[in-house]
């Protein structure tokens, strides 16, 4: 068996009209040894996509929840609904309130998980905190705490955390690791770190070559210059293969629909294999 993840909601549709699309992500992952969703989505969208897609939420023993912006984590008490996940993983400070700051008007608008600590204890689901590695099984790791080291990777100031609303630097942020061939598949909800820190921390840590990169960059909010030494620079690791999503960007997007070879952009209802 092969390891497969089912993109089960995304920012975009795809042939399948049938599906529903929301600005959020999740995805579906089946590995020879687990079955978990990675990711959540806004609204429990994706749950009744699932449906659509034969994607049995039934198998589900867990979730991982890329970082506790809404998009990503605002779903998840719906799943609930469709399954019983036993636990829960998620980064450091994760139930640090998270919000977008504008100085207009000096307002916040709440960008958080919509669901607290008391209630995974309420609702028997264990939360476990990823550090800088955590394996699940044989073919998947978690990775968190990764190192800023390239400048130009900055996080947009109106983001910002906490009671005192002080500026988000996503230490909670994890990704997934999936292994692929003789390699590993980098699995991102937003790469608000930096996805050349990501991959350059994964790579280290594991001692694999990064072969894929899939989700989303943040790029869309990235200028021109930025976008082009971040392709460059996964090129230049040899990536067989990116594919792009969310929070990535029109700009990304067009660039790969334009040139295959870069690689592609995922929507809801697509399927990868690893």
């Amino acid at each position: 068996m092969t390891v497969s993840m089912k993109v089960l909601v995304e920012d975009t549709g795809s042939e399948h009209l049938a599906l529903g699309k929301e600005h959020g992500l999740s995805l579906y992952v089946e590995t020879p040894q687990s079955t978990f969703v990675f990711d959540c989505g806004a609204s429990g969208l994706a749950w009744r996509n699932a449906a659509f897609m034969r994607a049995d939420l039934k198998k589900v023993g867990f979730a991982v929840i890329s970082h506790s912006h809404y998009d990503h984590a605002g779903g998840f008490p719906a799943l609930r609904q469709y399954s019983a996940p036993s636990s829960v993983y998620i980064g450091e400070g994760f139930w640090q309130e998270k919000f977008a700051y504008a100085p207009e008007g000096n307002k916040y608008t709440y960008l958080g998980a919509g669901f607290s600590a008391d209630d995974l204890e309420e609702w028997s689901i264990k939360p476990c905190e990823v550090g800088e590695m955590v394996k699940l099984d044989d073919f998947a790791w978690l990775m968190g705490k990764f190192p800023r080291k390239e400048k130009m990777e900055t996080i947009p100031e109106r983001f910002v955390c906490g009671v005192d609303k002080h500026r988000d630097d996503f230490q909670d942020e994890i990704c997934l690791v999936l292994r692929e061939g003789e390699g590993v598949a980098v699995i991102t909800g937003c790469s608000h770190p930096g996805i050349l820190n990501m991959v350059t921390a994964v790579h280290e840590r594991l001692e694999l070559p990064v072969t894929s990169v899939v989700g989303g960059t943040h790029l869309k909010e990235a200028d021109a210059e930025r976008i082009d030494k971040t392709l460059a620079a996964l090129h230049e690791m040899g990536l067989k293969r990116m594919a792009l999503c969310h929070c990535s960007g029109e700009a990304v997007r067009s660039r790969l629909e334009q040139d295959a070879a870069s690689g592609c952009v995922l929507s809801t209802g697509d399927l990868l294999e690893f």
